[in-house]
């Protein structure tokens, strides 16, 4: 089936690959196995899949290593399967870009809940949409189909996907107050565990990119014991 949403699991146990696999397909989608880095390039130079699930603790090139390099030549959306309980590595991970992760041992319907969530916030592809949209905010323009933020003299800011999201999230609430779990939320899916820090670091980042003195914001302000807001306004074209 041409339009059947393809997904791709790549962990180094045979075992967790085959039950992932075979759960999802019966949930009618189309799924690839890879053991590991060099497995998964060979199935992205056939096609671009809609959604990869990556597991972190593998020998060689681990989880991270592979979402580093994901971010820098795709958007696809990313979870990550794994078994450390710190919070630490999740949060690196987050911030790399990962959509969503799921601890092991894992529920199948979780993960199969997971994976429909965060196909729902996924963009839309050229394969699936040719939409685009163009959000203009203070001196900055952001075109939502490439991804591409552009100050007044059309020169270009590269952003992270996290970085992407969280600006987007603001764009989408302007002048409206929000909390760290609200952030959270709204960017990577989870309202339970929230880390707070991750979302500071992310706002840090942000305004590094996109306020003219980062140390005094003017555009994304914090609003302590409450949250964050974006005091721009936003218009659509």
């Amino acid at each position: 089936m041409p339009d059947q949403i393809h997904i791709v699991i790549v962990d180094d146990h045979s075992d967790i690959r085959d039950l992932v696999g075979a759960y999802l397909s019966q949930h009618g989608y189309r799924v690839s196995l890879a053991d590991g880095g060099p497995a998964l390039r060979q199935i992205l130079d056939r096609s671009l899949p809609d959604l990869v699930i990556l597991d972190i603790m593998m020998p060689g090139e681990d989880g991270l290593e592979i979402c580093r390099s994901l971010r820098a030549e795709t958007q696809l959306p990313i979870i990550f399967l794994t078994a450390v309980a710190d919070d630490t590595e999740r949060i690196i991970g987050l911030e790399l870009g990962a959509d969503d992760y799921v601890t092991k041992p894992f529920n199948p319907r979780e993960l199969l809940a997971r994976v429909r969530a965060v196909l729902r916030r996924a963009p839309d592809t050229p394969r699936k949409s040719g939409k685009r949209e163009t959000v203009r905010f203070d001196q900055w323009t952001l075109d939502l189909g490439r991804r591409e933020l552009t100050n007044a003299d059309g020169l270009g800011v590269a952003l992270s996907t996290a970085e992407f999201r969280l600006l987007n999230v603001f764009l989408d609430h302007p002048q409206r107050v929000l909390t760290r779990d609200q952030l959270l939320d709204l960017t990577v899916g989870r309202t339970a565990e929230p880390f707070d820090r991750s979302i500071d670091n992310q706002i840090s980042r942000l305004r590094k990119k996109i306020e003219t003195d980062p140390k005094t914001p003017r555009l994304i302000q914090t609003h302590w014991g409450g949250g964050y807001s974006l005091s721009a306004e936003v218009t659509a074209k």
